[in-house]
């Protein structure tokens, strides 16, 4: 196991594989908060941004900070950029064009339309896990909702669903063994340059939304994918099949990881579940959960000019990662950061691009979901024991708990 002693590399995935370095980015808070990173043969370096008021400047700042050019570590070519490119990779006013099209799929009042949906499909899930003596809490509960929330938003069928989460693991997940064999740090990927995340599964994506596209794989006609591909303002085909990556991928990870964090906190303190089952809560507790799961950890921009910043000298060119899982932390913004304050407030963490213009269009679904497994879980049992540690994702980009082997009571 890597220990943390505060001075991991953050370029290396390892750094990830037992969880968010905190202790290294408590350090770069307090010591360095425009950090640089040195990168490989294949990827150049960049700049970490660790603070929170440093992160919500420059994540407000689209001219300055440019999302046109990727929002990951990988360095690419402009035509690998175009053929792979959503609208989460652009910047205004193209982006707000297409965010215009999807955002009403997914405002705060239409979402809440779906709180008896989620409802039900809580309730079962929850009770088929907990009628076992042990089992995996990740499987069994963290995965299952999102999922099953996944059909239902794109309007796909469920006979589809396992293998549309697979393929998303396997694309956001492509620096973990466990989720591909095609690990993006440890093969030759290049044949897959101009596929999502350079990976098998994007090329596997893009042939099932091709499917779609010419009718031959049926969706719901009220589902997002279907209003896609009608209308006025439908997407292209390039455009269509990134997206369709995009909702697969990060439409289900993130809130999954979400909920995952959610368990692994309540295995860590049975006091939790007794503080739920009050009703307090509930108005509060999804964000501070998501707070401190951050799952999608940070988000690349560009420089678009030279900037002073420390007294450090960013380039025009230059790789800035916005460090949102270190935001969220922030002493000088959150009292002992590291707890679970179930009633916090204010909460202004930066979890899901909070503060920017590229906010998680699912922001509002993933809170929903997360305060619903939660109360579903707490009505049926007393206390949730870890058996054996919990097992993380391999990456830089995406961390969360993979594996929570639990019994409950």
């Amino acid at each position: 196991m890597m220990f943390d002693n505060g001075n991991l590399n953050l370029f290396e995935h390892d750094s990830f594989a037992h969880g968010v370095p905190h202790r290294t980015f408590e350090r770069l808070r307090k010591e360095d908060p425009v950090s640089w990173s040195e990168g490989n043969s294949d990827t150049r370096g960049f700049w970490n941004l660790t603070r929170h008021a440093d992160i919500l400047t420059a994540n407000k700042d689209g001219h300055l900070y440019s999302s046109a050019q990727g929002i990951r570590v990988e360095d690419q070519s402009y035509e690998e950029y175009m053929a792979r490119r959503t609208f989460q990779e652009t910047d205004m006013p193209e982006h707000s064009g297409t965010r215009r099209r999807v955002n009403p799929i997914f405002a705060k009042p239409v979402v809440a339309k779906f709180e008896t949906v989620i409802r039900n499909l809580a309730s079962n899930i929850v009770e088929k896990a907990i009628k076992k003596s042990e089992f995996d809490a990740v499987e069994e509960i963290a995965k299952q909702l999102p999922m099953m929330m996944l059909g239902r938003i794109l309007g796909v069928q469920d006979s589809d669903l396992d293998w549309l989460v697979e393929k998303g693991d396997a694309l956001i997940g492509n620096s973990d063994p466990d989720f591909t064999q095609h690990v993006v740090d440890q093969v030759d990927t290049e044949a897959y340059r101009f596929m999502p995340f350079r990976s098998p599964a994007g090329k596997q994506l893009y042939d099932y939304a091709a499917e779609v596209l010419a009718g031959r794989k049926r969706v719901d006609p009220d589902g997002v994918l279907a209003r896609m591909i009608s209308g006025d303002d439908q997407l292209d085909e390039l455009e269509f099949k990134n997206f369709f990556c995009l909702l697969v991928a990060a439409g289900n990870d993130t809130t999954r990881y979400s909920i995952a964090m959610a368990l692994h906190l309540l295995s860590q303190d049975q006091k939790l579940i007794q503080k739920l089952q009050t009703g307090h809560y509930w108005d509060t507790v999804a964000d501070e959960i998501i707070r401190l799961a951050s799952p999608t950890m940070h988000f690349r921009r560009t420089a678009t000019s030279d900037i002073q910043f420390h007294d450090k000298t960013i380039k025009e060119g230059d790789k800035v990662l916005l460090w949102f899982v270190s935001g969220s932390r922030d002493e000088v913004v959150f009292d002992n950061p590291n707890e679970v304050q179930l009633g916090r407030t204010p909460n202004r963490h930066l979890a899901f691009g909070q503060g920017g213009p590229h906010v998680c269009l699912g922001m509002h679904l993933a809170k929903l979901e997360v305060r619903i497994t939660l109360e579903e879980l707490v009505k049926r049992i007393d206390f949730i024991k870890a058996i054996q540690p919990p097992t993380w994702t391999r990456s830089n980009f995406i961390c969360g708990v993979k594996k929570l082997i639990v019994e409950v009571g």
